[in-house]
């Protein structure tokens, strides 16, 4: 009974999450829908704002029109406060707001931020928002004071500060979104900034509960099982994709005779980390080889953290699988990692989330492969490409996206949106079963595998 309870309350609970971003699009929508959000003073196709409003909230990046070209500052301004709300969540914002009219929050709040940022405990949500709230201003400001110290000098007061809070604000966020019409590539060789990009992008996708874990550290002398999982994941993911792309890229050999070993290393890591859902480049994706292709896919399935401003499967999903894997091929029973067992719990859910996100990247492919046209010298990867960047939250394309029809459009947005709000939380809202409770157990028996 009190199994039933539970899944009936994480369906409402998921229906709210759910409605609560398709309300954020909506708003987007109307407002990048004016006349007064485009450049020519004219209303943008309805698909396209749509289309725009829906990745700025799932924070992915991808466009069907230059974002610095096509709209105004108006515009610019609704996908920068959308990408805000939509990395942050709207029940930050919700909670922000009720600590200014001093309000407390109720049960349903607090089990919605529990939800949300995937607390274990009830009694975290208020010290984790606080956290949340204050890490979001520390990092968006500080990175808004670095940045303008080269982008003042460069465009001048107005625009460098300007420039600076959206770059800070996307890079945080990781959102691909920006105001130079070319992502950064004519900053590939200012390596200040592509340094500060990066460590606001690490700093968005490694997670709250992970920064809090670090902060408190003094106190606690200890990590969480969660937090050191985390950290091992992401900073070999960060290693082997850094290593691997300098091998496959041998060394950005094709960029201009007398560029830096530094800056070569330097846009080497940024190769690296962009592909964990920020969607910013230096270098045209297009023009990678296809080893490096191939590694920044693995990348954007894998994602970042849970309870982070990223996407994909995440981190932990991809750890625990992996320990999963050692334990098995060393022919151990349970899975262990700093003196822990994972549940079995935790690993089943970890192969369900992979298994369905394999089901859904398949089928958003296939469609597409059928809907869109695939251009010379490209292959099947023009597509999976940009499914995995959808579905990764990342932002990054071949060259797809300007091109997609309309249910191509569709698709792609419908693969942001599961992205960023969840699987389990799209299969929860959608849900209507009814639990049974298995009174009668078959005779187990095995059967051959692989």
């Amino acid at each position: 009974m009190q199994r039933l309870r539970q899944i009936k309350f994480l369906d409402t609970l998921s229906k709210k999450m759910v409605a609560g971003f398709l309300v954020l699009i909506v708003i987007g929508t109307f407002l990048l829908g004016m006349p007064a959000a485009a450049n020519n003073g004219q209303p943008t196709a309805l698909i396209d704002v749509v289309f725009t409003a829906a990745s700025a909230t799932c924070i992915t990046g991808l466009t069907v029109v230059n974002t610095a070209e096509h709209w105004s500052t108006f515009g610019q301004v609704v996908i920068l406060a959308l990408s805000e709300v939509g990395a942050l969540g709207y029940m930050t914002f919700a909670v922000l707001l009720s600590n200014i009219m001093r309000r407390n929050m109720g049960l349903s709040t607090q089990l919605m931020v529990k939800e949300s940022l995937n607390l274990e405990n009830l009694n975290d949500t208020k010290s984790v928002m606080r956290y949340v709230i204050g890490l979001s201003v520390l990092f968006q400001a500080g990175g808004l004071a670095l940045l303008a110290v080269d982008f003042v000098p460069r465009f001048g007061w107005q625009r460098g500060l300007y420039v600076s809070l959206y770059q800070a604000v996307m890079s945080f966020c990781n959102a691909g979104f920006d105001v130079f019409g070319d992502s950064l590539r004519s900053f590939r060789s200012d390596n200040y900034v592509l340094i500060v990009t990066m460590v606001l992008i690490v700093a968005g996708g490694l997670g709250f509960l992970v920064w809090r874990d670090l902060l408190l550290f003094h106190e606690r002398h200890r990590l969480t099982l969660n937090s050191k999982l985390t950290l091992l994941t992401t900073i070999s993911l960060f290693i082997i994709g850094f290593f691997v792309l300098l091998v496959t890229e041998r060394n950005l050999q094709w960029l201009p005779k007398g560029t830096s070993l530094f800056n070569r290393t330097v846009n080497s890591l940024f190769l690296s980390v962009t592909p964990r859902t920020a969607g910013l480049v230096t270098i045209p994706t297009e023009q990678l080889h296809a080893g490096s292709l191939l590694i920044i896919m693995i990348l954007m399935f894998v994602g970042g953290t849970p309870g982070s401003t990223a996407g994909g499967i995440k981190t932990t999903t991809f750890g625990v699988l992996m320990f999963q894997s050692i334990a098995q091929l060393r022919g151990r029973q349970d899975v262990e990692f700093s003196h822990r067992r994972f549940s079995q719990s935790n690993i089943s859910k970890a192969l369900l989330l992979v298994f369905l996100a394999s089901i859904v990247i398949t089928v958003a492919t296939l469609i597409l492969t059928q809907t869109e046209a695939i251009p010379k010298g490209f292959g099947l990867e023009y597509v999976v490409f940009e499914v995995l960047s959808a579905f990764g939250t990342v932002g990054l394309s071949l060259g797809l996206t300007p091109h997609l029809t309309v249910i191509g459009k569709i698709v792609i947005m419908l693969l942001m949106f599961i992205g960023r709000v969840g699987i389990f939380t799209s299969l929860y809202s959608l849900s209507k079963r009814q639990t049974k409770v298995n009174l009668i157990r078959y005779p187990e028996e095995n059967i051959l595998i692989g």
